[in-house]
């Protein structure tokens, strides 16, 4: 099963009282969708040095990530989502294919032949990445709505949003270290098309605006607050175009750039 998306996302970040009277209102006007509440668990590709996720952290017009996504646990041949997000100018464009997981990893990294269109532009995508890799695992809480006739629009309300570096695997635990805090949500709001009054006046009254927040982006400053120093100026260098940091101040400029990321909360694994 293959399938191509088209859409404006905008996130916001809710507090406790802000996210109890947003679902009166989800309530009013929403239905829960096929995952309902679900874990979603996901495990990013990347490059040995980290290219997608410092290219999204730079903000670009144009990015994209390579991801697989499962709503249960996964074996090697349980169906999970091979996934494209990409985002041009503010609106995602998303190519999604369903297969067996061994069959998805094995097409990221080039030891599958892909079938049908949207597999093959997935492939494609990922054959420019020298080196790609699972990267980082991230999983959280959804809670997922659309709007009563109009499928169009879509709500997500994500907590607990963890992330780790070991036993990076679809297949493996959802345990990690929390990106937000505990209570917090982030809200996704869905649609191709202008966002419903109801809605619109729920932000404005509640002084909600827009957040910049990419899931991967936190998870992957968090790692590098933890990489020795010199080790994160090199690998931010070289011919993948970020600028090499040098001279007398280049630890301050560094650690200057990893005070902006996000404390870590830690989940114990039991």
């Amino acid at each position: 099963m293959q399938f191509v998306f088209k859409r404006n996302e905008l996130k916001y970040r809710l507090r406790e009282d802000q996210r109890r009277l947003l679902e009166e209102l989800l309530a009013a006007h929403m239905e829960p969708d096929a995952h309902g509440a679900s874990t979603v668990r996901n495990v990013y590709y990347d490059t040995p040095t980290h290219l997608l996720a410092r290219r999204s952290e730079e903000h670009p017009l144009y990015k994209e990530k390579l991801r697989l996504r499962s709503y249960v646990p996964a074996r090697e041949s349980s169906l999970v989502f091979l996934e494209l997000k990409k985002k041009f100018d503010g609106v995602v464009y998303k190519r999604r294919a369903t297969l067996p997981l061994a069959a998805a990893e094995a097409t990221l990294v080039g030891e599958r032949a892909p079938q049908g269109q949207i597999e093959c532009e997935i492939a494609t995508a990922a054959s420019v990445y020298e080196g790609l890799r699972p990267a980082m695992y991230l999983a959280y809480e959804r809670e997922a709505f659309f709007a009563r006739g109009d499928h169009d629009f879509r709500v997500t309300l994500d907590q607990g949003i963890r992330c780790r570096w070991d036993d990076v695997s679809l297949a493996g635990p959802t345990d990690g270290e929390l990106l937000i805090s505990p209570g917090e949500t982030l809200m996704e709001l869905k649609s191709s098309r202008a966002l419903p009054l109801w809605m619109v006046e729920f932000l404005v009254s509640q002084r909600i605006f827009k957040a910049s927040f990419s899931k991967y982006g936190a998870a992957w400053r968090l790692q590098s607050s933890r990489r020795p120093l010199r080790q994160q100026v090199l690998s931010t260098g070289g011919r993948e175009g970020l600028p090499l940091v040098s001279g007398p101040r280049a630890g301050e400029q560094v650690r200057a750039k990893l005070r902006r990321g996000i404390a870590p909360y830690v989940i114990q694994r039991g």
